[in-house]
């Protein structure tokens, strides 16, 4: 079908089914933020936007007087940035898509886009095509492409007037924005577009919708392409494609529609600070938690690391991500392709998750029982269940207890070849 340029229509497209099958992503926020790399990615707005004083007294004491923004990025060289490592990396973190900042709020963009004159990563900086880069590598990987892109720009002069009339022009939009979403398309075709920057000005100021029915009835990603809900404000958890609602969302119940949970390893930033300490890290049981919870609930889950000016995605980063990846070696087939069942987690606790793919049941448990013994009361067994445990030869004795309902015998402690913080899977065959 056409879809018209409103919201019933585009709200009423089909989401492509590779991204509610992927389940997990990596979120890469990288830029001239980078450089500093200190406080977050809002690191332009917090020194000049609201004048902090501890970002005034960090660029004081770092760098010489009078320095600009704009002075940060020659130092964004990405001098070691080696798109098919990162691309292995993501691949060995079990993500089956990336999404990459093609441009933040600073707005400095990871492509040549030739609208955004000399504030660029191809004229200066890295003096190289970083989207473009790292998309090859990806597919090269058999990764979906994903591409970041902010609506709005903190200091541009256009924006900035739009903003003064009170968005009745849209000066900005025309000769920025959009040029650019339909450059990033036409040039990358991208698997997923992550739209941000959308809460200053309504859908009808970006021409969101306008935008949105090109892409789904004439580009060239018309029958594949993914979109977030972020294209003016008040469209989050309402209109668009899938839904983020908020950044580190977290329903507390199965939505009925396909959303995604964005997370980052570093709790207090998406991009990268040099002085970040370790207990401000997401941990790998944290990680498995939500990854799993949010699965079960019928989510996405995408997480974030941010890169280093010089394009290296750090020992701590890249130890989280693999750590993530070794679960997933086991317990995959419980979270890829996977839909929610009936039942998303036991009534008594929040340690045991359930997903569902096809006639099997699989049975996630957080933490491990000390008398050995799983206890689930939500499976209702035939005479014929079979359980197993993923990663672990042969059939798990179980039995039904009226009061408990079904109770699975477990090693004592988790075999060594299961070895994981937290997280381990049990898959029923033959429960209603």
């Amino acid at each position: 079908p056409r879809y018209r340029a409103d919201w019933d229509s585009l709200d009423a497209r089909p989401l492509p089914a590779w991204f509610d099958r992927a389940k997990v992503g990596v979120f890469v926020h990288w830029g001239v933020f980078a450089v500093p790399a200190w406080g977050s990615e809002w690191f332009w707005w917090h020194w000049r936007g609201e004048r902090r004083g501890d970002y005034e007294r960090f660029v004081r004491g770092r760098y010489p007087p009078a320095t600009t923004y704009a002075d940060f990025a020659p130092r964004f060289t990405a001098h070691d940035f080696q798109p098919r490592e990162w691309a292995r990396l993501f691949q060995r973190a079990g993500a089956r898509y990336v999404v990459l900042t093609a441009k933040h709020h600073e707005g400095f963009t990871n492509w040549g886009s030739p609208v955004s004159w000399s504030w660029n990563s191809v004229d200066t900086g890295p003096h190289r095509d970083l989207v473009g880069e790292l998309g090859q590598a990806l597919r090269e990987s058999n990764i979906s492409y994903g591409l970041y892109h902010s609506l709005l720009e903190w200091f541009n002069p256009l924006y900035l007037a739009d903003k003064e009339s009170g968005f009745k022009t849209q000066n900005f939009v025309l000769q920025k924005t959009m040029p650019e979403l339909y450059d990033l398309v036409l040039r990358y075709k991208p698997d997923l577009i992550w739209s941000d920057g959308d809460w200053e000005a309504p859908a009808s100021y970006w021409n969101s919708t306008s935008f949105l029915a090109w892409l789904y009835n004439d580009s060239p990603v018309k029958d594949t392409v993914v979109v977030n809900d972020r294209w003016g404000y008040n469209c989050s958890c309402h209109h668009g494609g899938y839904y983020n609602c908020a950044d580190k969302y977290k329903p507390s119940a199965l939505l009925t529609h396909k959303w995604e949970m964005c997370s980052s390893i570093d709790k207090l930033s998406w991009g990268y600070r040099s002085n970040m300490r370790t207990d401000e890290l997401m941990d790998e049981a944290s990680i498995i938690k939500e990854l799993v919870q949010t699965v079960s609930f019928g989510g996405n889950y995408l997480l974030n690391v941010g890169p280093t000016k010089e394009g290296v995605i750090v020992p701590i980063f890249q130890e989280r991500l693999l750590a993530l990846g070794r679960w997933l070696d086991i317990n995959g087939e419980a979270i890829y392709e996977s839909k929610p069942w009936r039942v998303q987690m036991e009534n008594s606790t929040n340690s045991v998750w359930y997903t569902s793919k096809g006639p099997a049941v699989y049975a996630i448990f957080l933490t491990w029982p000390q008398d050995g013994l799983l206890k689930l009361s939500s499976p209702v067994p035939s005479p014929g269940l079979q359980v197993t445990m993923l990663g672990l030869a042969g059939a798990l004795a179980w039995h039904k207890s009226p009061a408990e309902g079904v109770l699975i015998t477990l090693p004592h402690v988790p075999p060594s070849s299961l070895s994981a913080p937290s997280g381990w899977t049990v898959k029923l065959e033959g429960v209603q």
